[in-house]
């Protein structure tokens, strides 16, 4: 598979969903590539899933393959001990608990590109917006760029 497609020069954003178990994850990573399909985004947005708790040992070869991953709220301690153990070259962002229960398309898309670029210029990992460094305290489910707008409180 062809991970660096391109659209108008554009490099194709690979995001990964990263759960424990992947009981609720992988149906909502489903979700999140179904609407990349009906909205004809397939060459510019890839929404993949992997299980931490599968593969721990492999998180390193397999994130390499992505631009972000983007884990599940009870995985902080995890992504902490992941970052701090091992050179990770993907962005590793924690889901507010809100946001990962709706899971919104537009607001996750948007979260991802705005990951990506920041974690270009920082290279913070795990990576976390200003003034969100604790991702469980968080209560917004919109993107962090919409945090004021509230449209689906």
């Amino acid at each position: 598979m062809d991970l660096t497609k391109k659209k108008e020069g554009l490099k194709m954003l690979r995001v990964v969903i990263c759960c424990g178990a992947g009981m609720s994850s992988s149906y909502l990573t489903q979700r999140l590539q179904n609407e990349v399909k009906a909205r004809g985004l397939e060459n510019e947005v890839s929404f993949d899933f992997f299980s931490l708790e599968i593969g721990i040992r492999e998180a390193s070869k397999v994130l390499k393959n992505y631009d972000v991953a983007m884990c599940c709220p009870h995985l902080k301690v995890v992504i902490n001990e992941l970052c701090k153990k091992n050179d990770i070259s993907c962005a590793m962002y924690i889901f507010p608990p809100k946001m990962y229960g709706t899971l919104y398309f537009d607001e996750v898309y948007q979260d991802a590109k705005d990951v990506y670029e920041q974690f270009q210029q920082t290279k913070m990992n795990p990576f976390h917006f200003p003034g969100e460094e604790n991702p469980l305290r968080i209560k917004r489910c919109e993107a962090y760029r919409n945090r004021h707008n509230h449209k689906y409180d």
